[in-house]
């Protein structure tokens, strides 16, 4: 996601990327760790039990563990950068915790063969930044409490949304990807990588400028209100895809890329026959949306407010995602009714006994664990089985589950319980394998 609305970010630019010897040395050296575990055969193994669930033939559920603290994780300094550039340190921190994540909590992760160069593609804002008090429980967490103060309460205040505008510094992207190349030659393939997997959230944004009380009820008393502002949000978001597609900027998502909420994007239908190689376009790629702010709105204003105005955008994509936190279970028909949808969010609020039969295998169930079984004060191991347990029996045995453990705002700097806990998931993966 390009975007935040919490602050505008100035577009990156530099003359030159000059490491020292000494960063250079540090970068050779954790990309020539990276490179031995991508040459395992067990990736190709596992992509393609992932590619099974996404086409609904599934093998077992498959698990993924991502949003993870990353600064309550670090043991025996393995996460403690020592490069100094700063373009170094982002880049081995990236790689780091790759490494870190296959060691210690793997699931099914698949690492790549070759290190990505981002390109440096700049998006303008929407042109409202946040207004917000924060409050804070740990100075190290990304994870904090807002109150949001409103700057959108007519429509006359929607012309503060305004359409981004999407610049690609090609010169920039070049600079990198030469430095890459004289690190890594020799070591891993580097590969330029544009804009990925789209996060498609209005409502995600919306709240955050009218407040979440006054949205709600606004629904109500102000119906017309809405309705301009999520197509003014949409619009924003049509007018960045299409800013993509004209530059070329897109890069496909059908491989160990996060598809929405959820685990990868592994699929034998993407990026489809008309498929060209030198320019990627929507239809090649998955799409995605959700209301998360609708948990308790009816369908009927959950389908008028948000996925009608969603619908626009979901059809332009050749298969998609829908839900994150929102629980779906009492929505069903509504999502039947999604163009080309292959995968459900099933969140920690759902009943998994109602929602999972409902699914009834039709669809991916992107089953979401809770992470609260981190924060006791002594990890369970026996109710974080029993959780999973319960959820993979009650998709019974036609469904299509990933398992993918989210939103963990803490593991209480015990890293070592998620480790347990990956391992957990995946003896019960392994025991739903299908027998054939």
């Amino acid at each position: 996601m390009l975007h935040d609305p919490g602050s505008y970010s100035p577009p990156v630019d530099h003359d030159e990327i000059a490491l020292t010897p000494a960063d250079g040395e540090v970068l050779r050296r954790v990309a020539d760790e990276l490179a031995d575990i991508a040459a395992l055969s067990v990736h190709r193994e596992t992509a393609e039990l992932w590619r099974r669930t996404n086409d609904l033939d599934s093998h077992r559920p498959m698990v993924w563990i991502n949003e993870v603290p990353w600064h309550e994780m670090n043991v025996d300094d393995e996460l403690t950068n020592l490069t100094t550039h700063p373009w170094a340190r982002e880049l081995e921190t990236r790689l780091r915790r790759t490494i870190y994540q296959w060691k210690h909590f793997p699931a099914d992760m698949v690492v790549s063969d070759f290190i990505e160069c981002p390109m440096v593609i700049h998006s303008s804002d929407f042109g409202i930044h946040e207004d917000v008090d924060v409050a804070r429980t740990d100075e190290g967490n990304d994870i904090v409490s807002r109150h949001y103060h409103i700057q959108i309460a007519s429509e006359a205040d929607l012309e503060k949304i305004r359409m981004p505008v999407v610049t690609h510094n090609e010169r920039m992207t070049e600079l990198a990807y030469s430095v890459m190349q004289d690190l890594f030659r020799d070591i891993m393939p580097v590969r330029v990588v544009g804009q990925s997997h789209i996060w498609f959230t209005p409502w995600d944004y919306l709240i955050r400028w009218t407040g979440v009380q006054e949205a709600m009820i606004a629904l109500y008393e102000q119906p017309d209100l809405i309705h301009a502002a999520v197509d003014r949000m949409v619009d924003a978001w049509m007018a960045e895809l299409d800013q993509f597609v004209d530059q070329n900027l897109l890069t496909l998502d059908c491989n160990n890329t996060r598809i929405g909420s959820g685990g990868y994007g592994y699929v034998s239908e993407l990026p489809g026959e008309d498929f060209d190689a030198n320019r990627v376009s929507p239809h090649n790629m998955w799409g995605c949306s959700n209301a998360q702010i609708f948990s308790e709105v009816s369908p009927q204003m959950h389908w008028e407010f948000a996925l009608e105005h969603d619908v626009r955008w979901l059809e332009r994509w050749g298969l998609t995602y829908y839900g994150c936190c929102e629980p779906l279970q009492n929505k069903l028909d509504l999502m039947r009714r999604i163009p080309n949808l292959r995968k459900i969010s099933v969140s920690p609020w759902n009943d998994f006994r109602k929602i999972l039969p409902g699914i009834a295998g039709d669809y991916v169930a992107s089953v979401k664990p809770n992470p609260a079984v981190f924060v006791d004060d002594v990890f369970s191991p026996e109710q974080a089985r029993a959780a999973l347990e319960e959820a993979v029996g009650a998709g019974g045995d036609f469904s299509h589950i990933e398992i993918i453990m989210k939103d963990i705002s803490t593991v209480r700097y015990q890293p070592r319980n998620l480790w347990k806990w990956s391992q957990i998931a995946m003896d019960v993966a392994r025991q739903a394998e299908r027998r054939h």
